[in-house]
């Protein structure tokens, strides 16, 4: 029943103020969150009329809107801002192809613009440029190489900051055998370069094997296929470790891996990811997100919290019918995205809230028994919507490109979606939803979150407050003190349960970060945005060992950061 509106925090509806509901021409608010969320649910459970003209599209509307508004689900930003709107356009997640012409060059560009506009973000591989310095055979010049290039992209998108409602967000990989690599891993030097890109390094295989021996491997111009010089692996792993530990960039993805375990092996490889690096998608494909809350898949069984997982089973099977949708009533921004999204139809649902629900649990977050909670509640998401992807393929047919799929190859039933999850950082989602974001630890236990246009969220733990309140240990001064410190871990006045369950990004060991996204990557058909948080007095040896336990186990790419190595931070502690 429409007119209830849902429980938010202060937070929640300044951002959803500030960037999701509807306004005047005069920049009023005219739109309630019930009335969004209403929005969005009407919208997108009219799809349902594409394959039955008969359809119950108000029992499909309620079912989606009661997902978002009890807070079990939310869909990525720009399904939020453009469902039943005159934009339409609902995916967060774009890769654009850049070939070895100017033509290709600046088309991608006038593309990517339109992207940035309706709020999507876009990743790229820029490793079929020829290199700095080759021939350019029409003018008889010379080339500037990848990185200058980069610089376009780079500028196009601070000038459409994706219709002041998102930052504008760039994914750049290069492959570690181009020849102008070294030029790309130090692209960050400088504080503020690139200031709209997320840079990684694509690593292969052959240099993991030439890194393992000492060898030299070789660089290869990507124009003739021939190899320009051969220079030493570890010296190449040397600088990208050097380069983020002093400002976190450039992180890596293992592209081979990546493309060794897609489900589209008849289709070209896999150059690049979207902006945070969660989900590899081919040139010219779109992907919609969406993200699960734990801390609402919650129970109380004897007294303790535990997963509620026939409520979990019931919100993933909704979310993926809901996610499928979405591909139907999107309005894509370019024809050739509309053609191959729709022949894969991707999806990524994922997950928030993670550390919040170990907490609950009494459960630290590095330990043996996180791990477990992590692998036994995303196999049952990712077993869940295969299922129900499976339900809606005998209803409306499986994906177009099914058929030479690995999943044919192998002789599994149809499915619907080539690919079903995805973890995803949920920067602003969560706020909304009032829980920690993915499946980060807690950055604070009480901190600033920098939003778009210079705004500041002060966030703090609900269930710290709680808990102090509880056992008696609260006081305004000691919240200061927490504040201040950003971690409890060695405030003897709070009890030392507590202290364990509390434990912040710093705290952490960076072995027990790629521990646990690697306990999700297991189970998840995309990848997995986590960012391994340093101390600041951590080492280079600290981010080497990170990059290589990462590939070891299994991960599809890594991020570092080491705390305070950049001014601008969008989280941060007093």
């Amino acid at each position: 029943m429409k007119g209830a509106e849902p429980s938010l925090s202060q937070n929640a509806i300044g951002v959803l103020k500030r960037r999701y509901l509807g306004k005047n021409e005069k920049g009023e608010v005219v739109e309630r969150p019930d009335e969004m969320f209403w929005r969005v649910a009407e919208n997108v459970a009219s799809a349902d009329l594409i394959y039955d003209e008969k359809a119950d599209v108000a029992a499909t509307a309620q079912a989606f809107h009661d997902l978002m508004a009890n807070l079990e689900f939310l869909p990525n930003s720009p399904t939020l801002m453009n469902a039943g709107r005159e934009l339409q356009q609902l995916s967060a997640c774009f890769v654009l192809p850049i070939d070895d012409s100017m033509e290709s060059i600046f088309e991608t560009i006038k593309n990517t613009a339109i992207i940035h506009k309706s709020g999507g973000g876009t990743g790229f591989s820029f490793s079929n440029l020829r290199p700095r310095g080759d021939v350019v055979r029409t003018t008889k010049g010379l080339a500037s190489g990848p990185v200058s290039f980069m610089s376009v992209f780079d500028a196009a998108t601070e000038a459409v900051k994706q219709g002041g409602t998102r930052r504008g967000a760039n994914m750049g990989i290069l492959r570690v055998d181009h020849p102008d690599i070294l030029e790309f891993i130090e692209a960050k030097e400088l504080e503020g370069s690139f200031r709209n890109f997320n840079l990684s390094v694509g690593i292969i295989e052959g240099f993991m094997s030439a890194l393992e021996k000492d060898e030299e491997f070789g660089l290869v111009n990507p124009r003739t296929g021939e190899v320009t010089r051969k220079i030493s692996a570890s010296e190449v792993f040397d600088r990208i470790v050097d380069a983020a530990w002093r400002n976190g960039e450039p992180g890596v993805i293992f592209l081979d891996r990546i493309n060794e375990g897609t489900p589209l092996p008849q289709l070209e490889n896999i150059e690049s990811t979207n902006p945070c690096g969660e989900q590899p998608l081919l040139a010219n494909e779109s992907c919609t997100l969406g993200s699960i809350v734990l801390t609402n898949m919650l129970r109380m069984e004897n007294g303790s919290w535990v997963v509620d997982y026939p409520k979990l089973e019931r919100v993933v099977r909704t979310s993926v019918r809901f996610l499928d949708n979405v591909i139907d009533v999107n309005e894509f921004p370019l024809k050739e995205i509309e053609q191959i999204s729709k022949a894969n139809r991707k999806i990524g649902l994922g997950v928030m809230g993670f550390a919040d629900i170990l907490i609950s649990m009494g459960v630290r977050y590095d330990s043996e028994e996180a791990l477990e909670v992590a692998e036994g509640i995303i196999q049952f998401i990712s077993d869940g919507a295969k299922k129900e992807s499976q339900e809606i393929a005998s209803e409306r047919g499986p994906f177009p490109n099914f058929k030479g799929s690995a999943y044919k190859e192998r002789g599994e039933p149809e499915l619907r979606n080539a690919a079903l999850t995805t973890i995803a950082p949920t920067g602003s989602l969560s706020i909304i939803a009032d829980c920690s974001s993915g499946i980060e630890p807690l950055f604070s236990i009480s901190y600033v979150h920098e939003i778009m246009g210079g705004d500041k969220l002060v966030r703090t733990n609900s269930e710290f407050l709680r808990i102090a309140r509880e056992r008696g240990f609260y006081s305004e001064e000691l919240m200061e003190e927490v504040a201040r410190r950003g971690s409890v871990q060695d405030m003897m006045e709070i009890p030392e349960d507590v202290r364990g369950l509390f434990v912040t990004a710093r705290d952490i060991s960076p072995e027990w970060h790629v521990r646990i996204q690697a306990a999700f990557q297991e189970y998840v058909d995309n990848a997995v945005s986590k960012t391994v948080n340093f101390p600041n007095d951590s080492t280079k040896e600290d981010v080497r060992r990170v990059f290589l336990m990462a590939y070891q186990l299994g991960c599809k790419g890594i991020t570092v950061y080491r705390e305070g190595s950049r001014v601008g931070q969008v989280l941060r502690t007093y």
